[in-house]
């Protein structure tokens, strides 16, 4: 019987994404597609949530109109948000979904939910990691 995270190998592999980086014992992948802005994309399938996570800028001042543009491009995001980590100094695109179910379409749907958000917004994003440092 395959694995989530075989099935979610299967599917990174049948979307054509290049995986630099696998870790079976802690079911993480590592993918890129760097011509559209998909880079160190962490996968993540442990216990029953497939985690999605790419950094996308760090900020060293806050910014009560950064956040505020955040959270209005969130409102836009199909799949998946802005988040901020644990250290309140970074920036990610985040999406959770459940393993169990999990199939090709959703995945897909999700990171493309990412590439077109670094698509349509992308220049505020410089914006963001350039003025806020």
């Amino acid at each position: 019987m395959e694995t989530h995270f075989e099935r979610v190998k299967r599917y990174i592999q049948e979307l054509n994404y290049d995986i630099t980086f696998q870790d079976h014992e802690d079911e993480i992948f590592v993918i890129n597609d760097v011509e559209n802005g998909v880079q160190n994309l962490i996968i993540d399938c442990e216990q029953s949530i497939l985690t999605i996570e790419q950094f996308i800028f760090g900020f060293e001042k806050d910014s009560s109109e950064m956040f505020k543009s955040l959270l209005q491009m969130n409102r836009e995001i199909v799949h998946g948000a802005f988040v901020i980590d644990d250290s309140g100094r970074r920036v990610l695109f985040r999406d959770t979904l459940q393993l169990e179910n999990l199939d090709l379409n959703e995945l897909e749907s999700s990171i493309n939910s990412l590439k077109l958000l670094l698509a349509e917004h992308s220049s505020d994003l410089l914006r963001f990691s350039h003025q806020f440092n």
